[in-house]
């Protein structure tokens, strides 16, 4: 077979798994055996409307089987896949269809407004994925793919051939588009294959949006490599996903620490079956205790972990045996990736000092779509990836992840990383969310200032907090004031926009 990439996945599966499900979606069952046929089907239809190697394709849509079929169909013929970002808004669309200069868009019916909006000038063709046709003359994709041939097209595609384009979501400015490659992709998911000891028999949930490289590259692409069930889930509900599990007897499931919050705190929790559950992936920040020590008295524990989209994304993990001992750590890294802590002359930072944590590896990227520059600036020593953000490593190999180096607070000369007061200040009862900010002060140059949200009717003053953080972090880093909001300003992947809350409290 001349394709070695990912668009080969399905036929190289089909005949190991014949029979067995694929994924599973609203009680729908989809065998490997009609997977294989539903991704050629589309990369036929994609080569008849002019998809070539290198044109971009993009997808809008919530988790979806379509979302896999049409990410395998794209690269079976070396074209490169580009997925959006649900809760992006029209000009957002438009920015990175006009960037990555897609020339396909396939949507969700329930986004076919924004699709429309974000597409409005351009010169590409719109395929709905599934759902009725929001307007007369709008093609389906069941209609794009009637006629189209099932045989597997063997297109030569090599290990650094650019499979997918994925937009990261910035604070200032446009995002950039991290180009991952076939290798990355495959190289990320054998370091998961070795320390998550995935097998073919795992039934994984998949609560997370796939649009997101840790749900694809940790939680899809481990599954179809191996030949496991993906039981797919549009969005998440603490209620259903607890059902999902007990149902299903799910093995594998991955989140955020809202996700597992929000789940031990259903009023199903106590009488779910949870016993199928074997391994359960956590990342995006620190877990707080109170929530860690539920899952605990269920049996179970979070393999923690620390990557980003430039490296597929899986940079360290922590062995579930490790989670008390090393608590605060991200673990170690993954099988095959290299990590190092630098300082700001890029000097090797000594063992439990702070620095930049710099990554690389085969699953680590080479270059951001159409930014040379950028690409440049972001490696030193040759591959060695600037994450920009701040860590150090214990006597032992474990990262502890510190906070990103333009969210560090200097007040007074001295350095304050927000993620360790956040992770204190989050142990409160009623907190539901954390950011640690720094105020512009006319004698220390800056304070910090922790900005809150509260469950309803649960309160907290600045005394309570402070009180808290007594004799757990210097008095330098305590904050000198609490403000309460209704809710944070978020990127469109979630992420608190901390140069925002800057900006409106200075």
């Amino acid at each position: 077979m001349e394709n070695q990439g990912i668009g080969s996945w399905a036929n190289r599966r089909r005949v190991k798994a014949a029979g067995k499900t694929a994924f599973i979606f609203n009680d729908v069952s989809t065998t490997y055996d009609e997977f294989y046929v539903q991704v050629n089907k589309l990369a036929h239809a994609l080569r008849d409307a002019g998809v070539v190697r290198g044109t971009r394709v993009a997808y809008l849509g919530e988790n979806h089987p379509s979302f896999l079929v049409t990410f395998l169909a794209t690269t079976q013929l070396g074209a490169i896949f580009v997925p959006l970002n649900t809760r992006l808004a029209p000009a957002e669309v438009s920015y990175a269809l006009d960037d990555s200069g897609a020339s396909l868009l396939i949507h969700s019916g329930a986004l076919a407004h924004l699709a429309v909006q974000g597409s409005a000038g351009m010169s590409l063709r719109l395929v709905q994925a599934e759902g009725e046709p929001h307007e007369a003359g709008v093609i389906t994709l069941a209609e794009f793919t009637a006629e189209a041939s099932t045989e597997f097209i063997d297109e030569t595609v090599k290990h650094d051939d650019p499979a997918l384009i994925l937009y990261t979501s910035g604070t200032t400015g446009h995002p950039k588009g991290a180009v991952l490659t076939h290798g990355n992709f495959l190289w990320n998911t054998i370091n998961a294959l070795v320390d998550f000891d995935v097998t073919s028999r795992e039934m994984s949930l998949m609560i997370s949006p796939l649009f997101h490289v840790a749900s694809l590259g940790m939680g899809a692409l481990p599954m179809l490599i191996k030949g496991g069930t993906i039981v797919l889930e549009a969005g998440f509900d603490p209620g259903r996903a607890l059902m999902l599990i007990e149902k299903y007897h799910i093995t594998m499931l991955a989140g955020v620490p809202t996700t597992y919050q929000m789940m031990c705190e259903h009023p199903d929790w106590a009488t779910t079956d949870l016993s199928s559950v074997h391994h359960m992936t956590c990342g995006g920040s620190a877990v707080p205790a109170r929530v860690l020590n539920a899952y605990e008295e269920r049996g179970l524990a979070f393999t923690l972990s620390y990557g980003m989209t430039e490296s597929s994304p899986g940079a360290s993990s922590m062995p579930p045996q490790y989670s008390r001992a090393k608590a605060g750590s991200s673990g170690l890294p993954h099988y095959f990736v290299d990590m190092r802590i630098r300082d700001e002359q890029n000097l090797e930072s000594p063992v439990g000092e702070v620095g930049e944590i710099q990554l690389r590896g085969p699953n680590v990227i080479a270059e951001y779509w159409n930014k040379p520059e950028a690409s440049r600036d972001s490696f030193v020593d040759g591959n060695w990836f600037k994450t920009g953000d701040m860590g150090y490593l214990d006597a032992d190999g474990f990262l502890f992840v510190a906070d990103r180096i333009k969210d560090m607070i200097i007040s007074g000369g001295e350095n304050i990383y927000p993620a360790e007061i956040e992770q204190i200040i989050f142990e409160l009862e009623g907190v539901t969310g954390v950011a640690l900010i720094g105020v512009p002060d006319d004698k220390w140059g800056e304070v910090p200032w922790a900005i809150l949200t509260m469950a309803g009717g649960a309160t907290v003053t600045l005394e309570e907090v402070r009180a808290h953080l007594d004799n757990r972090v210097a008095r330098y880093k305590m904050p000198k004031n609490v403000i309460v909001v209704d809710e944070f300003p978020r990127t469109a992947s979630g992420k608190i926009r901390k140069a925002d809350l800057r900006k409106r409290f200075a």
